[in-house]
């Protein structure tokens, strides 16, 4: 009879957990949320452009590329007016690395002028 009553008292527990758990979406649901914040917020500038080093060092094809975080403007070499990095000499995947061009002062934009 001892063990009757416990198993029915761990039933009802269990029982009391499973309905809260099931009620909770409906007493405090949350919020949906419509777009995650990418890893990487970059904007890529559509097409190629002549890249300038600020030092006169470079000019070269190549993409822009805005970080959206703090506005940082970035240019990624491709060499030729092609979109991606591609060396007709050498028939291995080519990887681009970006260099310095400039800056966009975003925390400007929350500056009001009068």
């Amino acid at each position: 009879m001892k063990n009757f009553t416990v198993t029915n008292a761990l039933l009802t527990v269990i029982a009391i957990a499973l309905v809260s758990i099931a009620i909770r979406p409906y007493v405090a649901p949350q919020t949906a949320q419509a777009q995650a914040t990418a890893p990487y917020p970059f904007y890529f500038e559509p097409g190629t452009q002549m890249l300038k080093a600020s030092d006169g060092s470079k000019q070269l094809y190549g993409r822009v590329v805005v970080d959206m975080r703090n506005g940082k403007i970035w240019g990624f070499p491709t060499n030729t007016p092609d979109t991606y990095p591609w060396n007709p000499v050498d028939a291995k995947p080519q990887i681009s690395h970006p260099f310095y061009l400039g800056k966009f002062a975003f925390e400007d934009t929350d500056k009001i002028d009068r």
